[in-house]
């Protein structure tokens, strides 16, 4: 039998690009209107005296010459100096270090979760299947959240046309998500471990009859001891937050039961994404989760006592560690020491679907990984806005450039013409970004991590960069506990995007 594959179609995706701010150049609309008061100043005073005028335009270009200049991921130099500085506040107030526990000076002395999550409480209710789901209230932000963990369908053996399928149903699924009442983004995080063989052992061995020949006995107890040892365990979790607007009179309660009722429909439509079997996780499942990303070390009696009990009965207050060092390139945590890196660029041009495939599989020498795709929906009206504000720029753009400027500019234009017939037919605009931290259990590993990363950016064709001097803030973002970096700044975020 012979076939050829001369007919076989394999599609590609992308057109992901990032909105044009207005403004001229590489200034904001902050800069732009700096720039052109600064003129309008310095011309007024010239008429007065031209030593003046002159003494007035240096420090206005003094001030403005930190926003042309950029980093290679785009901050401008205020945004530098700015972490640098809150950095140096961190360390000479002795915020980088955490101690928790019954010999801390914290009262209580239970081991709660540091950073950005102290503040964090756990409430639970159930859904309209009766199953058991915790809600994460984040109380200086007043949002919610609810964590779901599903058992995607892997990409082996699977024909494009499903692929095709599935990437088609998740777009429909983040769309959908646009149409939520007072969601605040959503996260999808996907963690691999080496398997500790602790499931596989409570599997086999007690099902091993009494009576068994010592031969086949042999062979299983050996399968047990060798096979987790080449295996790996992979979870994936999706997180989807919530906020309350201040003019809601609305209890915990009451958002407990509203969520609730969404949770149905959230999970099918996963299932029709590829998601496999998802359902809800309790908040002991959650705390655990926590406690296992905080001291992977015992990731292994967490999975005994789950197998042997049903369950660990740890409680959110007991999930955090019990000392944390933060430094400027690392995260030292219990038993492990992280370190996170952040998307700068999305991959250029068109990508297949297996695009993350190997950033998502375990990593040798690597005690845990997560990857984390953070994504931030947009309600239709302003998505036609941003359509249509980058419509307008890029034609702009295009009528306005000769030779390659305006061959890229055309190139734009069309990107931009099919992301305006997408979203007009339907399409939901999604913001999205990508943070990924590793874990080891030294920091003498860490140079091999690097070199781990950097590797996988090349196979992937993403560009990322170390989340320096913010390390703290960034390991707990790539959590699965719904923590999301735009609502925890103190900037607003329409005045960075100005800048």
């Amino acid at each position: 039998m012979t076939g050829s594959s001369a007919g076989t179609v394999h599609p590609t995706y992308g057109n992901w690009r990032r909105p044009r701010r207005p403004g001229l150049g590489p200034l904001g609309m902050v800069g732009t209107v700096g720039v052109f008061a600064g003129l309008v100043v310095t011309l007024l005073v010239s008429l007065v005296s031209l030593v003046a005028a002159v003494m007035v335009l240096i420090p206005i270009v003094l001030m403005l010459l930190p926003l042309v200049v950029r980093t290679q991921d785009g901050r401008n130099l205020y945004q530098v100096i700015t972490l640098r500085v809150a950095w140096f506040r961190r360390r000479s107030k002795s915020s980088h270090t955490y101690v928790s526990g019954p010999l801390s000076p914290r009262p209580g002395g239970r081991f709660r979760p540091p950073g950005l999550l102290n503040n964090v409480t756990m409430l639970e209710g159930h859904d309209a299947y009766g199953r058991a789901f915790g809600v994460l209230h984040h109380k200086s932000r007043n949002l919610y959240t609810i964590v779901l963990g599903c058992e995607p369908d892997g990409g082996s053996l699977v024909d494009p046309d499903q692929v095709d399928v599935w990437v088609a149903a998740w777009g429909e699924w983040l769309a959908r998500l646009s149409h939520e009442p007072e969601l605040r983004g959503a996260s999808v995080v996907v963690e691999t471990a080496p398997d500790p063989g602790t499931r596989l052992a409570h599997e086999v061995l007690p099902r091993i009859h009494a009576d068994a020949p010592p031969m086949a006995r042999a062979v299983m107890e050996e399968i047990v001891s060798h096979y987790p040892s080449a295996s790996s365990e992979m979870h994936t979790y999706i997180t989807l937050t919530y906020g309350v607007q201040a003019a809601q009179k609305r209890g915990p309660d009451d958002i407990v039961t509203d969520l609730a009722l969404r949770i149905p429909g959230l999970l099918g439509g996963l299932v029709g994404a590829g998601g496999g079997s998802a359902a809800p996780l309790s908040a002991e499942r959650i705390a655990e989760v926590t406690r296992v990303a905080y001291d992977p070390a015992v990731a292994a009696d967490v999975l005994a006592a789950r197998a042997a009990h049903g369950g660990t009965g740890l409680e959110w207050d007991d999930a955090g560690p019990a000392a944390t060092v933060e430094t400027v390139s690392a995260y030292q945590h219990d038993s492990g020491v992280s370190r996170t890196w952040l998307l700068t660029f999305a991959p250029r041009g068109t990508v297949r679907s297996g695009i993350l495939r190997g950033m998502l599989e375990p990593a040798a020498g690597t005690r845990r990984k997560r990857v984390t795709l953070l994504y931030r929906p947009l309600d239709p009206a302003t998505s036609a806005r941003i359509v249509e504000a980058d419509r307008r720029t890029a034609q702009f753009m295009a009528t306005s450039g000769r030779g390659m400027v305006r061959a890229r500019a055309v190139s734009e234009v069309q990107a931009v013409e099919q992301t305006a017939a997408e979203e007009a037919a339907g399409a939901g605009l999604v913001e999205f970004s990508l943070m990924l931290t590793v874990t080891v259990d030294s920091a003498d590993q860490l140079p091999d991590a690097q070199v781990t990363v950097r590797n996988l950016q090349a196979a992937t064709r993403i560009s990322l960069r170390p989340a320096d001097r913010m390390q703290a803030a960034a390991f707990t973002c790539t959590l699965p506990l719904g923590v999301l970096p735009w609502e925890n700044v103190l900037i607003p975020r329409e005045l960075q995007e100005a800048l």
